[in-house]
């Protein structure tokens, strides 16, 4: 019986080292641990929002996620980007930095995370998002898959005011200024050039700025250099120089200095 006791120990004692010599595993570059994918929880980590001070920011930031949303589903970018100004406050409002939420759109049968706010009643239900790109995808499927906006999708793409004057009609907002306020906006920081696919045209079309806006990002798990790059339209050299990278490796929080280039 003692025989059998010791053994059971003995095991538990070395099961216990070897999950800390797992635990305990270096890279040989830079010391950072690794841990096995079968390992890692399936529950989300927290997301480091990017940060923006101003509406060129916003902008600058968000504007390759709206040229994106509009090549797959239609929406022109300059309303994509006109509706995240104005009801997320360019980023800074509650739902934007509380729930990821730029679109002010509400549970209905969302059953997802949620977050209660007070909108046109107190503590009204809205949804939650584990980062931005999640609220602007959501926007573009809750305007393809509902009935009622299904008229927006009868204007051109460059028809910025037919879609403004539509989303009110629709029933998308109650502010009985909400058109003028979305072309406002889109006439202001001239988002309608984002509504032209051919480069050509696009470049056209393009404003100069005196200087280039730079922003602060947080790589994210997933992220690389390329892709970062494609996300900002720069490139990987312009990154590694701004940042002074001497290679392409990222770590998780890592902050990076991101200028876009107009040009590209």
């Amino acid at each position: 019986m003692k025989r059998i006791i010791v053994m059971i120990l003995i095991g538990f004692v070395l099961s216990s080292c070897g999950a800390r010599k797992r635990a305990n595993q270096k890279d040989k570059d830079g010391g950072k641990i690794y841990i096995p994918n079968s390992e890692i929880s399936e529950t989300p980590s927290t997301v480091i929002k990017p940060s923006y001070n101003t509406t060129e920011q916003y902008i600058a930031f968000f504007k390759a996620e709206a040229i994106h949303e509009m090549k797959l589903y239609g929406i022109p970018a300059s309303i994509t980007l006109a509706q995240g100004i104005l009801e997320s406050g360019s980023g800074k409002g509650r739902l934007a930095r509380e729930a990821n939420n730029h679109f002010g759109i509400k549970c209905h049968n969302w059953k997802g995370a949620r977050i209660y706010h007070d909108d046109d009643r107190k503590q009204e239900c809205f949804r939650k998002y584990n980062d931005p790109n999640q609220s602007y995808r959501d926007h573009s499927l809750f305007l393809v898959d509902r009935k009622r906006y299904a008229d927006l999708f009868k204007h051109k793409a460059t028809d910025y005011k037919a879609w403004a004057k539509g989303l009110k009609k629709a029933g998308y907002a109650t502010d009985p200024k909400y058109p003028q306020k979305l072309i406002q906006l889109i006439e202001r920081y001239k988002l309608y050039r984002y509504d032209i696919f051919d480069k050509k045209k696009r470049q056209k079309n393009k404003i100069k700025q005196s200087s280039p806006v730079s922003l602060s990002y947080t790589v994210q798990k997933g992220d690389t250099l390329y892709s970062i790059s494609k996300r900002f339209n720069t490139t990987v050299t312009n990154l590694k120089s701004l940042n002074k990278l001497k290679s392409n490796e990222l770590s998780i929080g890592q902050s990076l200095i991101v200028t876009p280039n107009e040009n590209l």
